[in-house]
């Protein structure tokens, strides 16, 4: 009876040891005991049943074998000359037709190219075998130390952007799934990095998903008496404000999905509110008005509550302190600097070079501004030599040939975007700690249109560009870890 449950289902008794043991006839060791191959070596690959007890790769200087190889990559011939993607991983201009294996270790040396790794990743058995055994035994020293405090055992380099090139990598368009009829004029991230919106001339909407691969498109709402010149989230992320060149403007309740229609607005007689910013605190929206005057809505009620006046007509503004000052600039070529609580200007200043201002951006520190004109020459200041009196601009960028349309810094203030809508591929990314432009773009090989718009991620790893072709190029920068 013990034997044949033993043999169904293996010892039912506890093991003992001693004479006792002798008791169990017949029981087989297999039962009680097994081999643990894995011992002797982190990865261990086996052979087939046949060469039992065989351990492939533990041996350093042996290559590890692939689990599983497709056989019909060396039947399969692949014409890559015919999908524009594939036409990068050519040898020779001419070349069109080749195996499936070889595909195969092009894709790979591309992917390694396009998405290199660190050093302490390789598996590089030699530089382990060449490390001296002083270096050995001060590394045993430091695992007690790991065990015995709380702090990261990884920590996030903050080192500077470098100069010169930028690291960069081109990713699937941002609205793949559903390209926009006309020109995009607004293009924005959400808070949380990974909810894009886009807006323009086909009076749509859209919310996009993104990933960098698929970008799913959310939404889609359409706004049929308003062509969109300008969409962008409150900087706490709860509503989207957009505008035309209508005298009203539409906000979006992202919690309520709820559109409503504001204006016009109580005693103002504007004809367009499609130029507008909103406050770092989100409370504030300063949207630009006729005859140099500055409308300031309250973000919570929509209802005007004050106005600023500049000599020439305002042409662009943008928030500094955390929302409670204003620049701004425009006809006359002047800087303003506005204390919001007290809506006053404490201080004018002459851009330098400029005759009508068109673009301003600043730090979130708002220790720099960046000033740009119609001629297409952006100056960069310190703002605290400049409200000090020396109107000397730390940097003159002479990049572009036409007007500054836009400019936007990323989270960091380490990249100034700008860009002019006139000219095809006219946008430049500088570098601000060292003020120079970096040379690799736009890239060479690939036409961005005409760009209209730009955002960054609010970690720094994703950069949207809008065109006047309905795209959004969507690009990885290699820098920044985190979208």
């Amino acid at each position: 009876m013990k034997k044949l449950e033993n043999t169904l289902f293996g010892s039912l008794y506890p093991v003992k040891f001693g004479k006792d043991s002798e008791e169990i006839e017949g029981n087989d060791d297999s039962a009680l005991f097994f081999t643990d191959r894995s011992a002797n070596s982190v990865l261990s690959v086996y052979e087939d049943d046949g060469i039992k007890g065989e351990i492939v790769g533990t041996d350093g200087n042996s290559e590890r074998k692939p689990v599983w190889v497709d056989e019909e990559e060396q039947t399969v011939n692949i014409n890559i000359a015919k999908v524009n993607r594939l036409r990068k991983i050519r040898k020779e201009e001419d070349e069109s037709v080749i195996s499936g294996s070889d595909y195969v270790s092009r894709l790979r040396a591309q992917h390694v190219k396009l998405n290199p790794t660190t050093e302490w990743a390789r598996f590089d058995s030699k530089a382990k075998n060449d490390t001296s055994d002083s270096d050995s035994d001060q590394d045993d020293g430091d695992i007690d130390t790991i065990f015995k405090t709380s702090e990261d055992l990884v920590v996030k380099s903050k080192s500077k952007l470098l100069p010169g090139l930028l690291e960069y990598a081109r990713l699937a368009d941002a609205n793949a799934q559903d390209p926009s009829n006309g020109p995009i004029n607004s293009v924005q991230f959400h808070r949380n990095g990974q909810l894009l919106l886009t807006g323009g001339l086909d009076k749509k909407l859209r919310f996009f998903q993104i990933d960098g691969k698929r970008n799913t498109k959310i939404q889609t709402l359409f706004v049929d008496d308003c062509p969109i010149k300008k969409a962008c989230f409150t900087p706490d992320g709860s509503q989207v404000i957009l505008s035309g060149r209508r005298k009203f403007f539409y906000s979006l309740d992202l919690v309520k999905a709820k559109l409503d229609k504001i204006g016009p607005l109580v005693g103002r007689e504007e004809k367009s509110l499609e130029s507008f910013e909103i406050s770092p605190d989100s409370k504030t929206i300063a949207f630009l008005g006729n005859e140099g005057y500055i409308l300031l809505v309250s973000t919570r009620t929509k209802e005007l509550i004050g106005t600023l006046k500049m000599n020439g007509t305002a042409r662009a503004v943008t928030f500094a302190n955390s929302g409670q000052q204003l620049l701004s600039t425009g006809g006359d070529g002047q800087i303003y600097h506005w204390d919001l609580r007290t809506m006053t200007c404490f201080h004018k200043g002459v851009d330098e070079g400029c005759i009508t201002g068109t673009a301003l951006a600043t730090t979130p520190t708002g220790n720099i501004f960046a000033a740009g004109s119609d001629s297409g020459i952006v100056n960069i200041y310190n703002r605290d030599e400049f409200l000090g009196g020396n109107k000397k601009p730390m940097k003159t960028i002479e990049n572009l040939t036409t007007k500054v349309d836009f400019m936007r810094l990323n989270s960091d203030a380490q990249i100034l975007a700008i860009c002019s809508n006139m000219k095809k591929n006219s946008m430049k990314l500088v570098h601000i700690p060292s003020f120079t432009v970096f040379s690799n773009w736009p890239p060479a090989n690939r036409t961005l249109q005409y760009p209209r718009c730009l955002d960054f991620s609010p970690g720094g790893g994703l950069m949207a560009m809008g065109n006047a072709a309905g795209h959004v190029l969507l690009y990885k920068l290699n820098h920044y870890q985190h979208a």
